[in-house]
């Protein structure tokens, strides 16, 4: 399979031949689906609108031996296995005295691995959906009531120019892996664009870390090819030889084969998946529910009369359970802010759900406000409320509304039971990044 110029290649030292039986069969198993879920979600792809999201979530595949949660501890397990099969490899392949031709195969198989990985992000980013701007709720909670990875998201969201850059960025690194001769230049971009995410995961307690940092072993390992040769170039300034080791296709069915794979992994991992996310793009984000809510009702209203259980409760900010501002959102969800606590949700893995119940973005790491979906009943004016946070599965309310004007009447039964009665006033409220955005750089910003 190599062309003449393997005989020039020096004979591996015996450190260097038992390294390189751990790393490959370590690297292997870390990127090579060996669960056969992967394969049932690989051959039940979905290949319209949620493309895009199967795609995904197939790029982000990691073996699992210890529950749906990445930890480090499954690095361990795969490191364990690599070191009993570099054992048994060591005493049945002892007089070897190379492996560049597996050398070459790892670093296909690491290079197609990694692209997938950081393309399936960069197209994300460079449409901005992974940072959505903030909704109405998430304008009107304070600073302090966030955590620090929402905040960071948040904070990503509102420049999407900034996000479209970072995901140009993603996928030149990506596309530039596909081809053998660019990879090294390709890992130099990627590598401190990995960095930079796996240290902002750690800094603000995100939840990507592990993934982020498994994404730049392989580019470290795949730059480390290049290394030694370009630092006696560019630091040491000597002459350097590069490695010119390839495959030779000697059959047609194998040049052709190569060709055709590669052609479908651009096809569909490249064309089709950035066709389908521009697409998803064009529909909203996919991190908030898609169910459009109370028709001319979007907006932040103030909780002018409050009556629970038969008593009027006055404006506090400190009573547990009046009301003191509520949020239509455009879809589906109510967010009602009070004193009451708020059990956070920390959910902070990026995920793509296809039905709105599963998208809870719009409250994770956010306390302060209580979210809820609400199925509307039209014909009998009556809103059916469900708690949007995980962490209170049961809590329902049922309220029947009157809309009228700028001003919406709502009364039922709260999550307790007890009968509420509120009267809300919308605040014509302008948001500086809403007025920004329209003035762009024409014109005085005047709220």
């Amino acid at each position: 399979m190599a062309n003449d110029q393997s005989a020039q290649q020096p004979v591996w030292t015996k450190g260097e031949r038992q390294l390189f039986r751990f790393a490959f069969l370590y690297f292997l198993i870390q990127a090579v689906p060996l669960d056969w879920k992967f394969y049932r979600d690989l051959f039940t792809i979905d290949w319209g609108t949620y493309y895009y999201r199967d795609l995904f979530n197939l790029s982000r595949y990691a073996p699992h031996f210890f529950g749906p949660v990445d930890t480090f501890a499954n690095w361990a397990v795969v490191a364990l296995i690599a070191i009993i099969g570099t054992i048994v490899w060591s005493l049945r392949d002892s007089k070897r005295t190379d492996y560049n031709e597996l050398y070459y195969w790892l670093r296909v198989v690491l290079r197609y691995r990694l692209a997938i990985g950081v393309i399936a992000y960069g197209f994300i980013k460079l449409f901005p959906l992974q940072a959505p701007l903030p909704s109405i709720s998430n304008l009107n909670t304070h600073y302090g009531d966030f955590t620090a990875w929402k905040l960071f998201s948040l904070s990503l969201g509102v420049v999407p120019s900034y996000e479209s850059f970072l995901g140009l960025v993603e996928i030149l690194g990506g596309l530039l892996l596909l081809n053998r001769k660019t990879t090294t230049i390709g890992t130099l971009i990627i590598i401190p664009f990995l960095g930079n995410i796996f240290m902002s995961n750690l800094a603000y307690e995100g939840g990507e870390y592990i993934y982020s940092f498994l994404l730049t072993t392989f580019a470290l390992v795949l730059f480390a090819f290049d290394a030694v040769r370009l630092f006696r170039l560019v630091s040491l300034e000597q002459p350097t030889a590069p490695n010119r080791f390839q495959p030779v296709f000697k059959e047609q069915w194998q040049r052709y084969g190569r060709l055709a794979l590669k052609s479908a992994f651009i096809f569909f991992a490249v064309f089709l998946y950035g066709y389908k996310t521009h697409a998803a793009y064009k529909t909203g984000p996919y991190l908030f529910p898609q169910t459009p809510g109370l028709p001319g009702a979007a907006g932040i209203y103030d909780v002018a009369e409050f009556t629970l259980a038969g008593k009027s409760i006055p404006y506090s900010n400190t009573d547990s359970v009046r009301w003191q501002d509520v949020v239509f959102e455009t879809w589906n969800t109510i967010s009602i802010k009070s004193n009451r606590p708020v059990i956070l949700d920390r959910a902070n893995i990026e995920q793509i759900h296809r039905d709105d119940t599963s998208r809870t973005y719009e409250q994770a790491g956010s306390a302060g406000r209580h979210y809820y979906s609400y199925q509307i009943d039209s014909i009998k004016h009556v809103l059916t409320l469900k708690n949007r946070n995980p962490n209170y599965p049961n809590e329902m309310l049922r309220l029947h509304y009157d809309q009228a004007g700028r001003q919406i009447t709502l009364s039922g039964l709260n999550e307790n039971r007890d009968s509420v009665y509120a009267v809300l006033h919308k605040i014509n409220k302008k948001y500086l990044l809403n007025e920004a955005a329209k003035a762009g750089l024409r014109g005085t910003l005047k709220l």
